[in-house]
């Protein structure tokens, strides 16, 4: 008995939607702004340094940035280290880029997203009780703005957090 390989999907190959993903995805520092509630209700405004590192996987199917982000109060005082994973590509079922992240404050969410010119956003996946919706705009070859904002409860998304990101050379 013969068997026909032809008859066995191949794995896909990637295309122009990750190269324009990867635009965004460059391994970067970075400093700014926490607002005041920010991190939940009575939290203080907090500055914060950060570093991203990138990699492509799966043939360049996927890029996996690992974050960290050390936080303070404007005073100077260390309040805490953040870290977090993610996973983005393009997911040509749905003809869109989708994001996973998950961090060490136990959360995951699954996130869509979309490029406009020199503007990539993502936003939460349905209606949890908080979304959240991120924002890459490079603003020149040595400048990327990034910002976070969530909407709780189906509110008006609101600012959580503003970095001016620098890319780091390899």
């Amino acid at each position: 008995m013969s068997t026909d390989i032809t008859a066995v999907p191949r794995p896909l190959e990637a295309g122009a939607e990750m190269r324009d993903l990867a635009r965004f995805h460059r391994d970067i520092t970075w400093s700014g702004t926490i607002q005041p509630g920010g991190m939940g209700p009575g939290s203080p405004r907090m500055t914060a340094v950060g570093e991203g590192r990138h990699e492509l996987i799966q043939d360049g199917l996927w890029i996996v940035g690992n974050y960290q982000q050390d936080q303070f109060l404007t005073d100077g005082t260390f309040v805490l280290r953040w870290h977090l994973h993610w996973v983005a590509g393009w997911d040509p079922t749905v003809q869109e880029y989708r994001a996973t992240v998950a961090d060490n404050y136990g959360h995951t969410e699954i996130l869509r997203g979309w490029i406009d010119g020199d503007l990539l956003t993502f936003e939460s996946i349905g209606t949890p009780p908080v979304r959240i919706r991120l924002f890459w705009h490079i603003a020149d070859a040595h400048t990327i703005i990034w910002r976070n904002e969530a909407s709780i409860d189906r509110q008006p998304f609101k600012l959580v957090e503003r970095y001016e990101c620098h890319p780091v050379e390899p």
